[in-house]
Order: structure tokens, then C-alpha cells, then sequence
């Protein structure tokens, strides 16, 4: 511990968040939590948080505040932002600065309350108040991708759902005005947890014709699946339980398992998905609560786990008792090869949770999903799934319940299909049109990403923000890992943006490439290094 001023502090790193914790006489006086990938400014944070605390009471007046070359060092920041923080508290009448004195507390802001003496008037620090989970979910990533894929003014690569495009508007108009007119206020009544019958008998024969048989009990429907990632993990996980996951992954499932507390053990993949000698040999150290999957174009590399490692997969489960949660979100999503059967459809013995959606399919807002497991997982499902929503919105379920049963959905299907492959197919010639030597990709058989390799010598964090500059955006590969592997890596979408924008789009990107990796050989050249300064 570092003396300061009479205070100790301690350093915080926390997934991304750093922060010191201020100390006097072993009891917490100040704290200061700083999340550097939020949209507020660092100074505000500070400035924020050390107003806060000064309103609540818990930095009285005259209390000595830290320098700001010495605040600076221990949150790593310029000085020049503390100096901002303070001196934006100056200006509010918060903080006074006197020789020899330092920089310390002034009275708190009052108000009057009803029998006319002074009263503090605090507003509540939320952020000092976050538990540690909601600390641990700090990374707005999803909502900064939803809110740059529907920008006008820059292609993106990064989101994973499809163009609106050929969306089956005008059937979704008639279904629901037939069938508010046939049953009229009965579709916008509560529903059941579990989820609207029909739709979960219409789910029992989709789930047939991919081989899994299941009657509606062992059915439920959700918002969407990674609900069923959220559910499952509430169900099963407890702080400190291992889940295995796959090396990279779906970020959004490795947000969710690290908000439960859970530790997360990465398996590597490769062309044939999981590496499952590499999973055997980590069961000898470790019991796994779960494993977490997504063998049928995995998002975000695209790889397929052939057969051989699938019957493998189940095998270990069933040796050492662990469940797997299998996440089919794009196995309907093929453009070329053989479809093969899914891990539940494989299952003889009710290891495997299964979890789909038809966001990738059909209208992304609709929010629907579904879980098939054993009845009596099904059960937990209900009493968690009561909690967080009560149930999926019921006007949805009908109209996709009668989408099914009248042949929108596969209609819509093929629809899609044929227009991803279209996609991945101007993604495919463009990529080969702007070829950069080591800028390595795979066409995928199915799904939406095309999961690429950046020459060694770039710099990942600066192709961000020059891409940025050109109105391209992607997923980066360092979103989908947790740290155990290299992160020169990116996550291409081609269904997201409009077909006559791909081309542009990858000629954009692959110029921010050609031009971060110009910048990277100046910086390293040898002249570089022996420019003299002008005198």
C-alpha cells in the first residue's frame, strides 16, 4: 500500500473498470470507479462521483482531498483530467484550493425542510451503490452495435441479424389483423409462462423436422434465446462454478456467465469445431457445472463441429455428468454442404438444453425464442423465467404461432436463405477483389460471420478507430475471447448491410487495413527512429 496524504488506497481492476478505494483508519471514505469504455468522460467521472460523495455527507467539509498529480497516478490518468474534475467542483462551490492547504471539501449544497432549519439535499451515488454483479456487466457492446447498425450514415459489418429487406410486412399485417378480429382482446391477455400452446405445439413439429422429438411439455417459450443462455445460467450457476465455453465465443453468453460469477474455462476450436482431446484432458483438473455450445456455424468463427466430435461431445457429457446447453441460432441458415444432426437430436439421455430463435429468420424485434429440455428442467425454466418477464409478449406468439401453421415461416425461410447467399457471395468476391497479403478468411457454409485474421504486424484497437473514420464498423475479435488468445481478429456480418453497400464496405475496410498497417511500418522503419528536430 502507497501513504498519501494520510490516506492509504488500494487499486481496483475489475473487467475493465478501474478505480482506488481511499482509506483512513481501515474504514472506506472515498472510492472512485472509472469504466473507460463508457460514453461519459473520464474527468465527469471523477468529477461525478467526488460531487456525490461530497452532497451524501461522506466527504464532510474540509476534508483534504488527494493532489491531482497524485489522483492521477493511482486511477492512471492524465493530470489534465483531474484537473478538469476539480475544476469543474470549483466552479459548483464544492472544493476550495488554499497554499499549504491543498485542495479541500466546502460545505455541501442545502436546502430548507419544513421547519425552516438547513438540510442536506444528496443526490443518491448510484454508482457507488452497483453490487458486484452489476459491475461486472459494464461492457455496453450490445447496445453500441444495435445503435451503429441502424445509422444511415455507415456500413456495418458488425451486427448480426438481416437487411430489411423482402420482410414478410405485409403477411404480418393481415395474420394480425385476422386474428384480432377473430379473437379479438383474448390475444392481448396475460399468457402462460411457459408460453402460448399452439405455438409450442407448431415448435413440436418444427423441432421434428430437425430430428428432435418433443411434445409441448418439454417446450418453452422465451424472448428470444439468449434468454435462455440468461435463464440457464440463473438456474444452474452459482459464483465460482466452472462453464465451459468454446475459444472464441458468443460475447453476449461470456457477459452473462461472468455476471453470475461463474469461471470460465475456454476450450480452443478449429475448422471441425471443439477440440475435444483438449476438453477431455482439462476434465481431469476441473468439474464443469456446465458446457456452453454453439456447434452449427458458430458465431462468431462460423465452424461446424462434424459428426464424429458431436457423438464425442455427448460421450464426455455422459462419462462425467455434465449438461450441455447447445445455442442453434443459425442451423436453419445453410447455403452450401449437408445439414447434420443437431447435439439434442443425437442425445439419448437428456443431457443436452436446447436453445433457438426465430430472430435470425424472421422479424429480429419479436423478441421469440424457445428452450427444449427434459420436463423437469422445462419446470425450472417457468419459475425463473415468472420472474424476469412473467412471459413473452403474447400478440407475438399468436402471430407466430400462425405463421407456422400457414407456411409463412417457411416461405421466409428460403427467402432468407437465398438472400444470405447471395450476400455471403458479394462478400466472398470483394474480399478476393481487395486481397491484402496475411489478411486470412474462410467462406462459411451457413450462418452470417465470416470470421477474419489481421496481418500480425497491425494494430487491432488503432484499425478500430481508422475504419471508424471511413463509416465501416465490425465486431472485433477480442469481444468473443477472454484473453487467453490473440485478438487479431474480426467479425464480418454480411447479412446485415444492404447488398449494394458490401463491396464499398469491404473496399473501405481493407483501405483502413492497407493504411493502419502503413503506419505501423513507419513507426518501426528505421528512418523513424534518426529524425532530427528542426532547430
Amino acid at each position: 500500500m502507497v501513504v498519501l496524504n494520510s490516506l492509504k488506497h488500494d487499486n481496483i481492476k475489475l473487467d475493465g473498470i478501474t478505480g482506488a478505494c481511499y482509506k483512513i483508519k481501515g474504514s472506506v471514505i472515498m472510492r472512485i470507479i472509472l469504466n473507460k469504455s463508457s460514453s461519459i468522460p473520464i474527468y465527469l467521472q471523477i468529477r461525478n462521483q467526488i460531487r456525490d460523495m461530497i452532497l451524501q455527507g461522506i466527504l464532510e467539509p474540509g476534508f483534504r482531498l488527494p493532489s491531482e498529480r497524485k489522483l492521477a497516478e493511482t486511477l492512471g490518468v492524465n493530470r489534465s483530467t483531474v484537473l478538469n474534475a476539480y475544476r469543474d467542483l470549483k466552479a459548483d462551490d464544492l472544493i476550495g484550493s488554499h497554499t499549504g492547504a491543498g485542495t479541500t471539501v466546502l460545505m455541501a449544497q442545502t436546502s430548507i425542510n419544513k421547519d425552516n432549519m438547513p438540510q442536506k439535499v444528496s443526490k443518491l451515488p448510484w454508482m457507488q451503490l452497483l453490487g458486484g454483479c452489476a459491475l461486472r456487466m459494464q461492457q455496453p457492446l450490445v447496445s453500441d452495435i444495435l445503435k451503429t447498425a441502424n445509422r444511415k450514415d455507415v456500413i456495418s459489418f458488425a451486427a448480426g441479424f438481416l437487411a430489411q429487406t423482402h420482410d414478410p410486412v405485409e403477411e404480418l399485417l393481415e395474420s394480425q389483423c385476422r386474428l384480432l378480429k377473430d379473437y379479438g382482446s383474448t390475444m392481448l391477455q396475460y399468457s402462460s409462462t411457459q408460453g402460448y400452446l399452439p405455438l409450442r405445439e407448431s415448435i413440436s413439429n418444427l423441432m421434428q423436422k430437425r430430428g428432435i422429438t418433443i411434445d409441448p411439455e418439454g417446450i418453452i417459450v422465451l424472448s428470444g434465446s439468449q434468454q435462455a443462455i440468461d435463464l440457464t445460467a440463473r438456474i444452474f450457476i452459482d459464483p465460482g462454478d466452472v462453464v465451459i465455453v468454446e475459444e472464441p465465443s458468443f460475447f453476449s453468453a461470456l457477459q452473462i456467465f461472468q455476471s453470475v460469477g461463474a469461471r470460465i474455462v475456454p476450450v480452443p476450436i478449429d475448422a471441425k469445431g471443439m477440440k475435444i482431446e483438449f476438453l477431455e484432458s482439462l476434465l481431469s483438473r476441473i468439474k464443469p457445472k456446465l458446457i456452453y455450445t454453439i456447434p452449427t456455424f458458430q458465431n462468431p468463427s462460423g465452424t461446424v463441429m462434424d459428426i464424429k466430435r458431436r457423438r464425442a461431445l455427448l460421450d464426455i457429457a455422459y462419462k462425467y455428468q455434465i449438461p450441455i446447453l447447445e445455442d442453434d441460432p443459425y442451423g436453419e441458415l445453410r447455403y452450401e454442404g449437408n445439414h447434420l444432426p443437431t447435439l439434442k437430436a443425437l442425445d439419448q439421455h437428456g443431457y443436452v438444453i436446447y436453445a433457438s430463435t426465430f430472430s435470425k429468420i424472421m422479424f429480429p424485434g419479436m423478441r421469440i425464442g424457445w428452450v427444449v429440455a427434459e420436463r423437469e428442467v422445462i419446470r425450472q425454466f417457468v419459475l425463473a423465467k415468472q420472474m424476469a418477464d412473467l412471459h413473452t409478449n403474447t400478440l407475438g406468439q399468436w402471430i407466430m404461432d400462425d405463421f407456422l401453421r400457414s407456411n409463412v415461416f417457411h416461405k421466409r425461410l428460403q427467402t432468407v436463405i437465398n438472400e444470405n447467399r447471395e450476400s455471403r457471395r458479394l462478400m466472398i468476391e470483394a474480399l478476393k477483389q481487395y486481397a491484402i497479403e496475411d489478411f486470412e478468411w474462410q467462406a462459411p457454409e451457413g450462418g452470417l460471420y465470416f470470421w477474419c485474421r489481421l496481418p500480425r504486424q497491425i494494430d487491432p484497437e488503432r484499425l478500430i478507430t481508422k475504419a471508424e473514420e471511413k463509416k465501416v464498423v465490425y465486431a472485433p475479435g477480442k469481444i468473443f475471447c477472454l484473453g487467453y488468445t490473440d485478438n487479431h481478429y474480426i467479425r464480418l456480418s454480411f447479412s446485415s448491410p444492404p447488398k449494394e453497400l458490401i463491396k464499398q464496405g469491404i473496399k473501405l475496410l481493407m483501405q483502413a487495413v492497407k493504411e493502419t498497417m502503413n503506419e505501423e511500418k513507419m513507426k518501426h522503419s528505421p528512418e523513424a527512429s534518426e529524425i532530427m528536430p528542426i532547430l
